[in-house]
C-alpha cells in the first residue's frame, strides 16, 4: 500500500492528465468550429450557384406597345475587364463611356438588384457603370453560350432574353437585369446560354 505522498503524486498525475485531455478537447472543438464555418461558407457558395440554375418561377410580363414587338434589334450594355498589372493598380485608368442619366440609373439599379453584385462598394459600382457601353443584338442572336469562357457582364436595357441550361429553359429576363456575372466573379465558364427572345 502506497504512502500518502505516493497517493498525492498519483492524484497530481491524474489531474495533469485530465488537464491535457481538456486542452486537447478545447483544441479539437476549436478546429471543429473552424470546419463548421468553412462548411457554412461553402454551402453559401453552393446556394448561390444553385440559385442560377434553379428554374425561375412564373414571371409577370408587362404588355408593351405594338411597335416594340416588331423591332428586330435588342440592346444590352456590357462591360469588359481591363487588363492591368495587379502590383500597380494605382496607375490603372479604366475606360469611360458616356451615357444618359437613365442608362446610368438602370445599370446601377440592376447591379444593386443582383444577388452576386449588390454587396460591392458604391465606388466599385460607379466604376462598373462608367465602363459599360451599349451593344445591340439582332433577333434570335446568342449573347452567351453555356460552357464558353466569358469576359463580359451584361445589363439588359431593352428587349428580352431567354436563359437556358442544357437546353432546358430557366427563365426569361427583361430590362434592368444583370447576366453573365458568374463567369467573371468566379472565374468559371458560362453557366447558361442566353439568347434574344424571338417573341419579344
Amino acid at each position: 500500500m502506497g504512502t500518502l505522498r505516493d497517493l498525492q503524486y498519483a492524484l497530481q498525475e491524474k489531474i495533469e492528465e485530465l488537464r491535457q485531455r481538456d486542452a486537447l478537447i478545447d483544441e479539437l472543438e476549436l478546429e471543429l468550429d473552424q470546419k463548421d464555418e468553412l462548411i457554412q461558407k461553402l454551402q453559401n457558395e453552393l446556394d448561390k450557384y444553385r440559385s442560377v440554375i434553379k428554374p425561375a418561377t412564373q414571371q409577370v410580363v408587362k404588355q408593351t406597345e405594338l411597335h416594340e414587338h416588331q423591332r428586330t434589334k435588342r440592346q444590352a450594355i456590357s462591360a469588359e475587364p481591363t487588363a492591368f498589372d495587379i502590383h500597380d493598380l494605382s496607375h490603372v485608368t479604366l475606360p469611360f463611356y458616356p451615357k444618359s442619366p437613365q442608362s446610368k440609373d438602370l445599370i446601377k439599379e440592376a447591379i444593386l438588384d443582383n444577388d452576386f453584385m449588390k454587396n460591392l462598394e458604391l465606388s466599385q459600382i460607379q466604376e462598373i457603370v462608367d465602363c459599360m457601353y451599349p451593344v445591340e443584338y439582332g433577333k434570335d442572336s446568342c449573347i452567351i453560350k453555356e460552357g464558353d469562357v466569358g469576359s463580359l457582364v451584361y445589363v439588359m436595357e431593352d428587349g428580352r432574353v431567354e436563359v437556358t441550361k442544357e437546353s432546358v429553359k430557366l427563365c426569361t429576363m427583361g430590362p434592368g437585369k444583370v447576366f453573365g456575372e458568374l463567369a467573371i466573379l468566379y472565374n468559371c465558364t458560362r453557366t447558361a446560354t442566353v439568347k434574344i427572345d424571338g417573341f419579344s
